[in-house]
């Protein structure tokens, strides 16, 4: 077996331990508002590989943080991402019907459900991250609650996804589309490596090094998702594919052609690498996981 399926099947794993955590947190209820616990369930647990959480696992080991802890802020984050995909796919964003494969939560519920469900698993996702079980020490919790409000909030995700929807209407140049990207995409990465260094309260240089990694592998992630967008099967990528030309949309690829966009992505690869020099072999899977985001098919 080689070095990509292993990891493969280490990220497999990973995901499954992240869906188990996700689904004690998020239990089934028959209560009133089973409804909306449903549809938490539905966002969170519908697949996907979970490499967002992976990467806060990965980058906790570095620092020897204790598992279940590192569990915890990987599941708050991916509900993080979950409500913004969620939210995403409605009519008055990308009025999409399909996400992995499956009916979008509007699509599955309503609208209303899916915006309830949205909301409630941002602000769950921060109870987690500040709840003692997460870590004892009040100082490293605030640090993460800071550290994820960022990156998701009017100065990271969501101000990048405003850019995006006003970027229909408008030509934007390579530095703006690369400005978009790092916000909508690029700070949730960010922040998973970060976090992990957060939980084991690690030196300076060690945030240096991941978050420069981080940067590297975002935008090659999101090059990969805009070439995913134009030669993707629509029935291994899970959702509709061709969307940004039919919108009218400036991509990376867009910009600079295929052959050029999948050179970046691996110069790209090549440079988040190179940043994980001072963790030597530690940090194999993070190396692996960057080789994988641009040969990934969905």
């Amino acid at each position: 077996m080689g070095r990509l399926s292993d990891f493969q099947n280490h990220l497999v794993q990973s995901a499954k331990k992240v869906s188990d955590t996700i689904s004690r947190l998020i239990p089934a209820t028959d209560g009133p508002e089973s409804r909306l616990s449903d549809a938490m369930r539905y966002a969170t647990l519908n697949g996907g590989k979970r490499l967002r959480p992976f990467l806060v696992r990965t980058s906790a080991e570095l620092f020897d943080v204790p598992e279940d802890r590192a569990l915890r802020v990987a599941a708050a984050l991916e509900m993080i991402h979950s409500y913004s995909l969620v939210h995403d796919d409605l009519p008055a964003m990308d009025n999409d019907e399909l996400r992995r494969g499956k009916p979008t939560c509007h699509i599955e519920f309503d609208e209303a459900t899916a915006i309830l469900a949205g909301d409630a698993l941002l602000t769950y996702a921060f109870e987690i991250v500040g709840h003692p079980d997460t870590h004892p020490s009040g100082e490293v919790r605030s640090k993460l609650v800071m550290a994820l409000a960022g990156a998701a909030g009017a100065r990271g995700m969501v101000g990048g996804q405003m850019l995006d929807l006003m970027a229909e209407d408008s030509s934007l140049g390579m530095e703006q589309i690369t400005r978009l990207q790092r916000l909508k995409t690029g700070m949730l990465i960010a922040v998973a490596c970060e976090a992990g260094a957060i939980l084991g309260n690690a030196p300076d240089p060690a945030h240096h090094a991941l978050s420069a990694y981080a940067h590297d592998l975002g935008l090659a992630f999101q090059i990969a998702d805009d070439l995913l967008d134009v030669e993707g099967d629509s029935e291994i990528v899970g959702k509709k594919t061709g969307k940004d030309a039919a919108a009218g949309k400036e991509t990376f690829v867009s910009l600079l052609g295929v052959d050029q966009a999948r050179a970046q992505a691996g110069m790209l690869v090549d440079q988040a690498i190179e940043h994980l020099a001072p963790f030597e072999d530690r940090a194999d899977s993070l190396r692996d996981l960057a080789r994988f985001v641009i040969n990934r098919d969905s």
